[in-house]
């Protein structure tokens, strides 16, 4: 029965990795183009 739980928690590990990864980039990217248009001269 363990060898079953593993086995299903591979993908969802991988699901969850890709998810923060992709949340931790959008975020980044976020603040870097807020601090761009409020540092850019207007």
């Amino acid at each position: 029965m363990a060898t079953q739980h593993e086995r299903s928690s591979l993908p969802q590990r991988l699901l969850w990795f890709v998810a923060l990864w992709l949340g931790g980039v959008g975020a980044v990217t976020l603040m870097a183009y807020g601090l761009r248009l409020w540092i850019a001269p207007h």
